[in-house]
């Protein structure tokens, strides 16, 4: 993500009205006034950045028209959320007749504002740098048409749970020392105190343990599993990839997990990402280039694509800002300091090729396991792979649909994630705002462990694989001692929520 920091709104606004004059190629608004209170500088803030930076910015009326200060009030992450929905709203997505950022709740689909660094501070179970400071537990209430039943859905690796011995597809049957209570708000409350008293029943085996979790720091690994399969001449690997961290982090998992690919000969993968929504793209990146064959170095892997004031170099909002080294530094390049407009938006300089990784060889299949979780940088990788190998997409829903992607703007106190280049693959294709149909259905088979071969998903994908056919039929899981259908089923996630975003910080800068 590129951090565009600034001191506090009134140094940008008196840096950027000055560049406001009208161009002969796109007009700009007028500048707004000079004087204002702290949040109503950070309302014209956020505008004139959207204005200028903004993916479907050419949407947004003048400044007059649209009043940023008409969406003061007394909490400012308030105001500037309001600001920020109203923004999103403007472009209309011909094939819905909605904005493409429509969403049935009050917030758009994909921009999003937080305090501080939304990227290491995000709520969630383990934020993108690796850091956990909770139970590192998820829940699935699941109902069979009779009863509700609470089972694990996911455990953090290195957290409180993992360390406890839990695993996925355990079923819950007391809580803080009472049956358990299966409702989202009872299990939602528990996750709220320091110590959590859990008993449960393990999946496949029906044994009975009790343990205690205390939330506490860990660092996590989001590979949570590999395994490799053989029948026949298939041999299959699986891998689970709870998200895309930063690279750091998840590359010696990832290099583990095919490394022991590599040396068992896989011709056939497995990737389950049914609950990532996404992260950083260089991550994305590298999972493709290990996955990819040698013979795809220096084709085209994606494009990063930034609106056309960016593009052509006119928006002279971003002279206002220094780009900044690792050290927070301004950076000098022969004796002059670079700011953001000096970032290359081309298409050109945001083409991005393959560069194989690891020793895996050629794979005939790669079938990915998605949700509607599945989102951003885990589409981009679907997305990326269709034009140069056999992909096929295995789950109990369509893909989340999300082929935009951020940097980050500080105004004041807050980062603003405000979608700013839209993803295509080799094809140019990339407009998949709907989300990725699944080619065979299955069930989220939270009774069962990640990797296990009878848990829905992975049988599906695996038949394929195994030349049974798209096996779109078996949709059945054991619920609470119950063979229940899939049409019979309901379940509702409950704590665990992560990142969703695809978030850019190289920065390239323009020959």
């Amino acid at each position: 993500m590129m951090k565009l920091r600034i001191a506090a709104c009134m140094i940008l606004l008196a840096a950027a009205m000055p560049a406001c004059k009208k161009s002969n190629t796109e007009p700009t608004p007028d500048p707004p006034p000079a004087s204002g209170n702290r949040l109503q500088l950070s309302l014209d803030s956020l505008f004139l950045y959207a204005k200028e930076t903004y993916l479907w910015y050419d949407a947004l009326p003048d400044y007059e028209t649209f009043n940023p200060r008409s969406f003061e009030g007394s909490d400012e992450l308030t105001s500037l959320e309001a600001e920020l929905l109203k923004i999103t709203q403007y472009k209309i997505n011909p094939l819905t007749g909605k904005a493409y950022e429509y969403t049935t709740s009050n917030r758009p689909k994909y921009s999003f504002i937080e305090k501080g660094n939304a990227a290491q501070g995000i709520q969630g179970t383990v934020d993108l740098e690796g850091k956990g400071d909770d139970f590192g537990i998820g829940f699935t209430i699941v109902n069979n048409g009779i009863t509700n039943s609470l089972y694990v859905r996911l455990v953090e690796k290195g957290g409180p749970a993992a360390q406890a011995t839990i695993t996925r597809g355990c079923q819950v049957t007391a809580m803080n020392g009472l049956p358990v209570v299966v409702s989202s708000s009872a299990v939602t409350a528990a996750l709220a105190g320091n110590t959590l008293q859990l008993t449960l029943k393990r999946p496949v085996t029906g044994e009975t343990f009790s343990t205690t979790l205390t939330k506490g720091t860990y660092t996590n690994d989001p590979v949570y599993t590999w395994k490799t399969f053989t029948e026949g001449g298939k041999i299959t690997g699986y891998i689970n990839l709870a998200r895309f961290s930063r690279l750091s982090n998840a590359q010696p998992g990832l290099d583990n997990a095919f490394a022991e690919f590599a040396s068992k000969n896989v011709n056939n993968l497995v990737v389950d990402l049914r609950y990532n929504s996404g992260g950083y793209v260089q991550t994305f990146e590298y999972l493709a280039n290990l996955i990819g064959p040698s013979s795809l170095n220096g084709k085209v892997m994606y494009k990063e694509l930034f609106n056309k004031l960016l593009r052509e170099g006119n928006a002279p909002i971003l002279k206002a800002i220094p780009y900044l080294d690792a050290n927070n530094q301004q950076v000098v390049q022969n004796g002059r300091k670079l700011t953001y407009a000096d970032v290359d938006y081309s298409e050109q300089g945001n083409t991005n090729y393959f560069s194989k990784k690891g020793s895996l060889g050629a794979i005939s299949n790669v079938v990915f396991i998605v949700s509607g979780s599945t989102a951003s940088a885990s589409e981009l990788a679907i997305n990326s792979l269709r034009p140069h190998m056999n992909v096929k997409l295995v789950g109990s829903d369509k893909t989340y649909g999300k082929p935009v992607g951020f940097f980050g703007i500080g105004i004041d106190k807050f980062t603003v994630y405000m979608s700013q280049f839209s993803s295509v693959n080799s094809l140019g294709t990339g407009d998949y705002f709907a989300g990725f149909d699944v080619d065979i259905s299955s069930v989220d088979d939270v009774t069962r462990d990640f990797g296990d071969p009878l848990e829905n998903g992975l049988s599906k994908a695996l038949a394929y694989i195994n030349n049974e056919g798209m096996r779109t039929s078996d949709d059945r899981i054991m619920v609470n001692g119950r063979v229940t259908n899939n049409v019979d089923i309901t379940t509702q996630n409950v704590g665990a929520e992560g990142f969703n975003g695809m978030v850019e910080e190289r920065r390239k800068l323009k020959q």
